[in-house]
């Protein structure tokens, strides 16, 4: 059962912990994670061990082979791979992640903030990315589908184009990332009457995303079934501190419901807007965002305007980022009122 955790995150005496986002697919660039292995060794070891432990060259297929870093299979662990290496070099400088208020992630970075909690070994989260990916880009192989960001829409204007494209095959709204930044996902068909009939109800702009499939909706189902029968071989520990689902866009404590979000979620739309919603209205405004780009600094910043809320995301995507202290000053703070 699903268990809301109050949590105080601004203690008088103290700077308020910072909560733990991580990004998923989509931040994922030739060469990421590269410079800090060259700066630091425990950077350089973590990724040896993602590539022992896959028994492939990841760390060469993300660094060395351009545009391949983009392939789904080869995106999903490099992410989680950088991500864990930059928190391991921040947990050597003093970072303690059992004081985080909160961890989640998008998508993807589910997994991470799953490991970041303790519920899931580096080993196992690694395993299984890199079989969400396989069967995510197989999915994609089998049905030709994609993603379509309506600009400016609302969840209802989003929903109603996705029932009009779902007459000439799959689709469903996909992600509801912040205010006016909606995606719907589904068949290519039915994608080209959402954006045929896009500015009729309104939406700014009707973008097709570069992506290998439409994630988060029927068309990953045959993925989603792989991924639950995985994860049924796979030990899940409660959270050591509290982390927030795509899925229900509020904590999970039980491993069982943990893994079942995680199947569920490969076919069901990302709750971010809401789950940063939580975070802000149960006082956690700090954040730290540990990987490749600053995307979720973003949308929080569209996030925090829509409710007239201040938002600090401390980006850690450079080595020189790592000297920056919580709570101090950041090359791109984000903040909305």
């Amino acid at each position: 059962m699903s268990e809301i955790m109050e949590v105080n995150a601004n203690q008088a005496d103290q700077p308020a912990a910072e909560g733990v986002l991580l990004p998923g697919q989509g931040a994922q660039h030739p060469g990421m994670g590269r410079d800090f292995a060259e700066a630091r060794e425990t950077a350089r070891r973590t990724f040896e061990e993602a590539d022992r432990i896959l028994g492939i060259p990841l760390s060469g297929w993300c660094w060395e082979e351009g545009d391949r870093v983009h392939r789904t299979d080869i995106a999903q662990p490099g992410i989680l791979t950088t991500s864990v290496a930059i928190l391991r070099c921040l947990q050597e400088d003093g970072l303690d992640l059992g004081a985080a208020p909160v961890t989640l992630g998008l998508s993807l970075g589910e997994y991470t903030a799953l490991w970041c909690a303790g519920s899931l070994t580096f080993e196992d989260a690694l395993r299984l990315v890199r079989l969400r990916g396989e069967a995510m880009q197989e999915a994609s192989e089998k049905i030709p589908s994609s993603m379509t960001s309506l600009m400016g829409a609302s969840a209802e204007v989003a929903t109603e184009l996705a029932e009009l494209g779902a007459q000439k095959g799959i689709c469903a709204v996909a992600n509801l990332n912040a205010p006016g930044q909606v995606v719907v996902s589904g068949e290519i068909a039915a994608l080209e009457v959402v954006e045929a009939k896009a500015k009729d109800h309104g939406v700014k702009r009707a973008i097709r995303l570069t992506v290998a499939g439409g994630f988060h909706s029927e068309c990953m189902r045959p993925a989603a079934d792989r991924l639950a029968a995985a994860l049924d071989e796979v030990e899940v520990c409660a959270p050591r501190i509290p982390f927030l689902s795509n899925v229900t866009a509020a904590p999970l404590t039980d491993p069982s419901e943990i893994k079942e979000a995680l199947a569920r979620q490969v076919c069901s739309p990302v709750l971010w807007e809401k789950s940063m919603a939580w975070c802000l209205e149960h006082g956690i405004d700090r954040f730290l965002e540990p990987g490749p780009g600053q995307v979720l600094a973003g949308l929080a910043r569209r996030i925090a305007k829509s409710t007239s809320s201040r938002v600090h995301v401390r980006g850690v995507c450079d080595p020189a980022d790592l000297g920056t202290p919580a709570g101090g000053c950041n090359p791109a703070p984000t903040s909305g009122r």
